[in-house]
């Protein structure tokens, strides 16, 4: 872990070159941006799904890549935008800075530093030349139909209107990672049939209903509205929602001799960050069901503070549910058409860059972006790794 003056200077230099960088990045990058967080990521890739021809959606996260990083690529991805060697030398000492463990210094050969705060940048940087500038520039324009990539740090999904593009750029994307000594994690990659279309085609594969996506600790399926239009429905994701309250247990466990007023304090805080994060439409089920399993674990929590109180009744923890109570789930983010704000506004001298929508929605954006310096030119071959 940096010291403390360490990790001020990374984020002094990290506030600097993320103001040289966020003009270069494209609107499919997420993650580590002002105003470009997990919800936004989420609400572009349910418009991409629900509003485009999109049939098959690759599903791919890569195997330690915060431990894999090429330092060499780092510095010369670093170097074709950033000339000041001052901050060159800055970036190449935090990237080779050793591990002091058990009084011994272990070099690190690979990676970005532990709890840095330029570690997310330079994360960014990195999969914004292998990934980003490659998929745009030289896959794109190769493929038989539509295709769209979301991207969270080193969370992507690409969407694709063909199964033939799907495979041939699943291929290309394992040859493209090695190249930069990065790779995919097997278990969790794959290509699943997803969309309006896979839910016309549910019933002719043997399936009642399409198979499901998770990103971001969501679980994305697809589903109707009222009206019976096609809909992406989003809910917590299984392992996500057991963790959640396996926190909670161990957390009420420690505090359940606290005075109540206390208690309820640092439940609502949790509960809090939970509803804010996975506050999403659709997800209200899920955010009922923490609450429940909140407040029964709560009251037997309680039951168990002495042999006096171990005959506690639902009537009188409603009674102190009444004087302290915990906070019921809420959505944050209802479901609301491409709002319109600052992240949807383009630049004079990189139209579409800053429209989160303009790759997707058909509105004419164009993503442009510097040079690629390690090979992004198109031609109309195969694409290249």
């Amino acid at each position: 872990m940096p010291t403390v003056s360490d990790r001020a200077l990374q984020r002094s230099t990290a506030e600097v070159l993320s103001a040289i960088y966020e003009q270069d990045f494209l609107p499919c990058s997420f993650g580590g941006r002002p105003r470009l967080g997990a919800h936004r990521a989420l609400a572009t890739l349910v418009e991409v799904i629900a509003g485009s021809k999109a049939g098959w959606v690759l599903e791919a996260d890569l195997k330690n890549f915060f431990g894999s990083l090429d330092h060499d690529w780092v510095l010369r991805l670093v170097e074709h935008r950033v000339g000041d060697p001052r901050v060159i030398s800055l970036i190449r000492r935090w990237v080779k800075a050793g591990v002091l463990e058990d009084g011994a210094v272990h070099p690190n050969d690979e990676g970005t530093p532990q709890g840095g705060s330029i570690s997310v940048l330079l994360s960014n940087l990195y999969l914004h030349y292998v990934l980003d500038l490659w998929f745009e520039r030289v896959v794109k324009c190769r493929l038989r139909g539509e295709a769209h990539l979301v991207r969270y740090i080193d969370d992507f999904v690409i969407c694709f209107q063909y199964r033939s593009d799907a495979l041939r750029v699943q291929d290309g994307l394992r040859r493209r990672l090695g190249k930069f000594g990065l790779a995919l994690e097997p278990t969790k990659t794959k290509l699943v049939e997803f969309g309006r279309f896979a839910q016309r085609h549910a019933g002719k594969r043997g399936r009642n209903r399409p198979e499901t996506i998770y990103f971001l600790g969501l679980t994305l399926y697809c589903t109707r509205n009222r009206k019976g239009n096609f809909r992406v429905g989003m809910r917590t994701e299984r392992s996500r929602l057991r963790r959640s309250l396996m926190s909670l247990q161990q957390m009420m466990r420690k505090i359940r001799h606290d005075r109540i007023s206390d208690q309820v304090g640092e439940i609502n805080a949790v509960l809090r960050g939970h509803y804010a994060y996975y506050g999403v439409a659709g997800n209200i089920r899920s955010l009922k069901k923490v609450h429940r399993a909140t407040e029964r674990y709560w009251l037997r929590m309680l039951r168990s503070r002495s042999w006096a109180s171990r005959h506690l009744t639902w009537e009188a923890f409603n009674q102190i549910k009444q004087r302290s109570p915990l906070l019921r789930p809420k959505l944050r983010l209802p479901y609301r058409s491409c709002r319109r704000s600052r992240c949807c506004e383009s630049t004079a001298e990189e139209p579409g860059a800053g429209n989160l929508h303009a790759g997707f929605c058909g509105n004419g954006g164009r993503a442009t972006a510097s040079r690629d310096p390690v090979g992004g030119e198109q031609s109309p071959s195969l694409p290249r790794t």
